[in-house]
């Protein structure tokens, strides 16, 4: 196996940490599931979303009316995260209820806010 150091001019390679992290390294396709897990996060309506969720339980009309957009542009949003497992529903004779899908969600949006504030 080659390794080539494109961003540095050494000279050295330390092949024990070589070897330990390209050891441990997660699949092709894992890594790509966790860059569109994060890709999620790249669109601002979607972190709006997620911010009030974070404060409890919301139905469409309810994070429209917080964000100041149309039900149509959440319900779309809300798909987006919820077929990325971010956002779970829950329905009440008519009315759907949204919530952050679990506590692994909530820790890594507060976890990111609170990195942002550092």
């Amino acid at each position: 196996m080659k390794k080539i150091c494109l961003e540095c001019d050494c000279k050295v390679l330390h092949k024990d940490s070589v070897e330990k992290v390209s050891s441990q390294m997660a699949d092709d396709v894992k890594m790509q599931d966790i860059a569109d897990f994060f890709s999620v996060f790249g669109d601002s309506t979607r972190v709006k979303i997620l911010w009030a969720l974070d404060k409890g339980e919301l139905c469409v009309c309810d994070i429209a009316a917080i964000l100041g957009m149309t039900k149509s542009a959440i319900s779309h949003q809300l798909r987006v995260l919820k077929d990325n497992r971010l956002v779970a529903s829950r329905k009440s004779g008519k009315e759907v209820f949204y919530s952050l899908h679990d506590s692994h969600v909530k820790e890594i949006f507060e976890k990111a806010a609170e990195h942002i504030d550092e």
